[in-house]
C-alpha cells in the first residue's frame, strides 16, 4: 500500500498528503529536521539533501511528501503558526480572568519561542521566500486575538476600542518580548517581566485585575 494519498488529476498546488501512519511518521521527521535546518543555517544555507540527512531518510523520500525547498519551508511556516496558535488558545480557555488570559497567552506564546528556537528566523525570513504565507502567519495571529478582545467588549469586561488595532499591539509586545528573551537569551521573563507586561495591557484597557468570566 502506499504511504501517500494521490487526488486523480492533483495540480502542482495540491498537498501532497500522507495516506498512513508510517507516511506521517515519515513527513513529521522531514518536518521537524527541516525546522532545525532552517533555524540554525537560513533558507538559503539549508537544501533538500542536508534536510534529509538530518531526518535520516534517503534524498528521494523528500520528493514524495514534497516537491521543493520552497514548499517545505512554507509548510513549516504554516505548521508552527497552527500550533502556537492551538496552545495559546488552550491557555486562553483555561483562564478564569482576563487578566489570567492575558498572562496565559503570552506565557505560551514565549514557552513555544523557548521550545522552537528557530522560530523568529524561520518566520521572518519567510517574508522573502513566500510573502503570502508570511502574511497569514500574523494575520491568523491578528484574527484569534481580535477575537478574543471583541468578545471581551461584548461582555463588558474591558472599554471599547478598535479590537484589530489592540491585537496588533499585542502581537509587537509579546514579539519583542520573545526576541528579548527566548532568542537572544535563550530564557524566559522573570515573574516580574510578565506581571508587568499583563498590568500594561490590561490597564491600557481599562481592566480591572478583579474582573472575571
Amino acid at each position: 500500500m502506499s504511504d501517500l494519498s494521490f487526488a486523480p488529476g492533483r495540480d502542482n498546488s495540491t498537498p501532497i498528503v500522507p495516506a498512513t501512519a508510517r507516511g506521517e511518521a515519515t513527513r513529521r521527521k522531514l518536518m521537524e529536521a527541516a525546522e532545525k535546518d532552517f533555524g540554525e543555517k537560513g533558507f538559503h544555507a539549508a537544501s533538500v539533501s542536508s534536510i534529509t540527512h538530518r531526518a535520516g531518510v534517503g534524498q528521494g523520500t523528500f520528493y514524495l511528501y514534497f516537491r521543493t525547498k520552497e514548499e517545505i519551508f512554507a509548510s513549516l511556516v504554516k505548521e508552527i503558526g497552527h500550533e502556537l496558535r492551538r496552545r495559546m488558545a488552550l491557555a486562553v480557555t483555561a483562564a478564569t480572568s482576563l487578566e489570567q488570559a492575558a498572562h496565559g497567552g503570552i506565557s505560551a506564546f514565549l514557552g513555544f519561542a523557548q521550545q522552537h528556537p528557530g522560530l523568529f528566523r524561520i518566520v521572518q525570513e519567510s517574508q522573502f521566500v513566500d510573502e503570502p504565507t508570511y502574511r497569514e502567519y500574523y494575520s491568523h495571529l491578528e484574527q484569534g486575538y481580535r477575537a478574543g478582545l471583541m468578545e471581551a467588549q461584548r461582555r463588558g469586561y474591558i472599554s471599547a476600542g478598535d479590537a484589530e488595532v489592540r491585537a496588533w499591539a499585542i502581537i509587537g509586545i509579546t514579539h519583542f518580548l520573545g526576541l528579548r528573551y527566548c532568542l537572544w537569551q535563550d530564557r524566559l521573563p522573570e515573574a516580574e517581566v510578565m506581571n508587568e507586561v499583563t498590568h500594561f495591557i490590561t490597564r491600557a484597557m481599562n481592566l480591572r485585575a478583579e474582573e472575571t468570566f
